[in-house]
């Protein structure tokens, strides 16, 4: 009878641990999937443009919290980090911290980080940003055009891309730790 008891309470126990870890491998949900129709177009190069390594990353032009457009394009010649989050998506909160290092570490070795967020409003975002002392540079998707034009199916999604604008990496899901970002870095930086 104890063991019975025993083998109740112990799968119970574990169910959160287990949830945890599979939020933190696939991430949240971002939304719907982009309409038919929206797939990348070949630019006059011959270089695909897409959300796919080897391919030149999608131009967009997004606010940051000063109301200031930032332009993918305006930072060619930077290797450039993109993360894709919400202040709702537990796996994006858990990796902030690390994002925050790489930002502290790696932004005087011309590393520029962008997150952007999905769906927030900036009185939302920057309350998240202060409670978690966050600095980096935060854009905001409000209609989540972009993360349709990145074709983001789950969040927190990363982007690695090199100084002429070719992804070299994505990571779908939560890092977890810093070390796990370096070892990308490693595909982008100089």
């Amino acid at each position: 009878m104890l063991e019975g008891l025993i083998m109740d309470k112990v799968p119970r126990a574990i169910l959160p641990v287990i949830l945890t870890l599979v939020l933190l491998v696939t991430g949240c949900s971002a939304g719907p999937e982009p309409p038919d129709g929206e797939s990348p177009t070949a630019p006059a190069g011959g270089t695909q443009v897409g959300n796919q390594v080897g391919n030149l990353a999608p131009d967009f032009q997004l606010q940051n919290l000063d109301g200031q457009t930032v332009s993918l394009g305006n930072l060619r010649g930077k290797p450039v980090l993109i993360n894709f989050w919400a202040t709702w998506c537990s796996p994006c909160v858990f990796e902030m911290p690390y994002i925050q290092e790489i930002y502290e570490e790696w932004s005087d070795e011309g590393l520029v980080v962008l997150a952007i967020n999905i769906g927030g409003t900036s009185s939302q975002v920057k309350e998240f940003l202060q409670s978690h002392n966050l600095s980096f540079t935060v854009l905001l998707d409000t209609k989540q055009d972009v993360a349709r034009r990145y074709n983001i199916q789950y969040i927190p999604t990363t982007f690695f891309i090199d100084k002429e604008g070719i992804i070299q990496a994505v990571k779908v899901g939560a890092f977890p730790n810093k070390e796990a970002i370096e070892g990308e870095l490693n595909k982008i930086m100089p």
